[in-house]
């Protein structure tokens, strides 16, 4: 179903509600999305291949989804407002209280979050709030840049489709985690590079120094 059509963010927000997972794009890569419930994320776990020591990313629609579970240091604060929306995902602790599933924290107890720059992604994340995303092939293999790589993927896992063309960026975002002292560190090189990360979350005064 072609991401734009009338009614297809109401198709998807039925597949998940019922288990099911959604392949939809970003200006990244293609993705898979189920919500951050125990089945439907074993579910998108098996179909990927995945090791579950992995976690899972969170996708959002605001600043405040993210605050109602994690902790936000500043230098992660200034990231996001600098980069998102866009290709960058933060990995932040959680706010004590917070009780999500096992699978989205995966052995690091951290959790992921991404903003995406793609109307499709953050319509579900304004409709149901924070959902589960991950990328959308075969664990070790290469990333799904149209609905139709993502099909040949993992089309038989998929209860839906949302098809939004071919991928703007191709290269996935750029993931980056905190330690106590809120200091960043890049887990996964991506579209966005090391220095930019570096500058900005340094940077209070709207320069580097």
């Amino acid at each position: 179903m072609p991401s734009d059509a009338p009614g297809a963010i109401g198709a998807a927000v039925e597949a998940l509600w019922a288990g099911g997972i959604v392949g939809l794009p970003t200006e990244t890569v293609y993705g898979l999305c189920v919500l951050p419930q125990d089945a439907a994320l074993a579910a998108v776990i098996s179909a990927k291949r995945r090791s579950e020591e992995k976690g899972i990313a969170l996708m959002v629609d605001s600043m405040a989804q993210v605050e109602a579970l994690a902790v936000l240091p500043d230098a992660a604060r200034r990231l996001a407002e600098h980069f998102w929306p866009g290709p960058l995902t933060l990995v932040l602790s959680p706010l004590v209280g917070v009780a999500l599933p096992d699978l989205l924290y995966g052995a690091t107890g951290s959790l992921g979050f991404r903003m995406p720059d793609h109307p499709t992604p953050r319509a579900l994340a304004a409709r149901l709030g924070p959902v589960a995303v991950t990328s959308a092939n075969i664990s070790g293999q290469p990333e799904a840049r149209s609905a139709a790589e993502l099909i040949a993927s993992v089309g038989h896992s998929l209860a839906l489709v949302l098809d939004g063309g071919p991928a703007r960026g191709g290269v996935p975002s750029t993931v980056v985690e905190f330690d106590t002292a809120g200091q960043p560190r890049i887990l996964r090189a991506g579209a966005i590079d090391a220095a930019s990360i570096q500058q900005v979350a340094r940077d209070t005064k709207g320069s580097a120094g």
